[in-house]
């Protein structure tokens, strides 16, 4: 008992101390994660004014925060998560599990039958700290993120995604790589480096045959 407390004890001194935590409290931001989002889009462009935007996994509400800032007030972001997340402006939020018929319905509903220009996610099982248990839990997370973004993207659209590297890596990749004209990996600079988390980036959605209209 005593360890884990000495163990709580170090995580929220390195938290407080973290200079993106100090710099997302100053700038406003919800989270540190907000600049691996801005870090990503420097680089890779995925987000423009009046895109649609559905970001899962959003609470505490950092990737949906800067979204909204991206897509201005002629774009939208409707975000989703099992965990609360208080409101932001400009986003449209709905609590639930994605992968139930009900949430994803209501997910679409908001998409109005048009589809999303991107789809964004940040989600991370909660870790055990056995990576035989916490590796197959992260890797079917951003499994049903990829399968759900090839499904709500319109042609041309991008993904990005927290991935862990490890069993299951590569074959996430080779599928990403099916259905996108382009696929990177991404170690944003706010990422701790500690951590095997990196963003898998995918640009460029290729229509989905079984959508495609016949002849």
């Amino acid at each position: 008992m005593a360890k884990k407390r000495s163990s709580s004890k170090a995580w929220l001194r390195e938290h407080r101390e973290d200079p993106y935590v100090q710099r997302a409290q100053r700038e406003g931001y919800r989270s540190r994660a907000c600049y691996k989002l801005l870090e990503l889009q420097q680089r890779d462009r995925l987000i423009r004014r009046a895109m649609t935007v559905v970001d899962l996994g959003s609470a505490p509400g950092g990737w949906s925060q800067v979204a909204a800032e991206l897509v201005g007030d002629s774009g939208r972001v409707v975000a989703s998560d099992i965990l609360p997340m208080d409101n932001l402006a400009g986003v449209t939020f709905i609590q639930g599990d994605f992968t139930e018929d009900a949430v994803f319905d209501a997910i679409c509903g908001e998409l109005a039958g048009k589809g999303a220009d991107v789809v964004l996610s940040d989600m991370a099982p909660n870790m055990s700290g056995m990576t035989a248990v916490d590796q197959p839990r992260a890797m079917l997370l951003a499994e049903l993120a990829l399968d759900l973004a090839r499904r709500m993207l319109r042609p041309g659209g991008a993904f990005a995604c927290k991935v862990f590297q490890g069993e299951g890596f590569d074959t996430l990749l080779a599928s990403a790589r099916s259905g996108f004209e382009r696929v990177h990996t991404r170690k944003p600079a706010a990422s701790r480096p500690r951590s095997r988390e990196v963003y898998l980036v995918a640009i460029g959605a290729i229509e989905n045959p079984l959508d495609a209209p016949t002849s």
